[in-house]
This record gives C-alpha cells, sequence and structure tokens, in this order.
C-alpha cells in the first residue's frame, strides 16, 4: 500500500512540474525568439541529466547495443516528445498555461482509453465502461469552464 501511494504521489508531482516547465521553457524562447531552440534547449539539458543519472545508477552502458532488437517505432517516442514540448510553449503564451494543460489532460486521457482498451503496444486491456468515458466527458466539462472563465 505505501509503494501505490509513492507511486500516485510521484504521478502527481510529475503532472505538477509539467506547467512549470512549460513556463520555464516559454521564458527561454522568448529570450531567444525562437520557441522550437527552448525545446531543443530543453532536450539538450533533460538528455545531461539523465546521463548524469544513468552514472549515478550506475547502469551497464554495455547493454547499449541490445537496442538493435527493438523495433524501430520505438523511437517515435522522442519525436513525439519534442513535438509536445515544442506545442506547450507555442501554445501556453496563446491559450493560457490552465486551458493548454486542460487540453492536454483531455486528449491524454481519450488516447489512454484507447490504449487500454484494446490493449495496443502490449499494454494490459483494461475495457472502456461508463464510468471512464464520463470521467473523460467530466474533463473536456471541465476544459469548457477554463475556456469560458
Amino acid at each position: 500500500m505505501k509503494t501505490q501511494f509513492l507511486l500516485i504521489v510521484i504521478a502527481i508531482a510529475a503532472g505538477a512540474v509539467l506547467p512549470l516547465q512549460a513556463g520555464l521553457n516559454i521564458q527561454l524562447g522568448k529570450a531567444v525568439h525562437q520557441p522550437i531552440f527552448a525545446a531543443f534547449a530543453s532536450f539538450v539539458i533533460g538528455a545531461a541529466g539523465l546521463l548524469v543519472y544513468l552514472f549515478v545508477l550506475k547502469f551497464d552502458f554495455t547493454s547499449i547495443p541490445q537496442v538493435k532488437s527493438t523495433p524501430p517505432t520505438v523511437w517515435l517516442a522522442g519525436i513525439l516528445g519534442a513535438f509536445y514540448v515544442a506545442a506547450v510553449i507555442i501554445l501556453a503564451p496563446k491559450l493560457g498555461v490552465a486551458l493548454t494543460f486542460s487540453l492536454v489532460v483531455a486528449g491524454q486521457m481519450a488516447v489512454s482509453l484507447l490504449l487500454d482498451h484494446f490493449g495496443l503496444m502490449h499494454l494490459p486491456v483494461k475495457q472502456i465502461n461508463w464510468p471512464r468515458v464520463i470521467g473523460v466527458i467530466f474533463l473536456i466539462a471541465g476544459v469548457l469552464l477554463i475556456r469560458r472563465f
């Protein structure tokens, strides 16, 4: 039970830092007059941080050649991440941080339901049901309220 609670806290913290990251990246984008460079810089600094973390974990870098056995499509994750960061940097100043992230969460939930329902990408199947659909409807209603007010 403690492990589950810790995982929930980490998930909430991960979500909480995204608007902060967006704000910092927006400031960088404005400073250099280029939001795409801000996204690039964010990834470079993030990659450097992860590299340090791998050294702290004493990661076995000799296992890297095993990556050749993965399907090429897995590399799209980096492109999707870059799209996400760049989109948020561009959209948040125009739509506002709350509306941008409300829309992001609504999109995440809609696709998450499909991934769960069909077990795509070798994920466990969790059927779409009315309570889950109602949850997404509430999220969309929240987006509309945030947009209106």
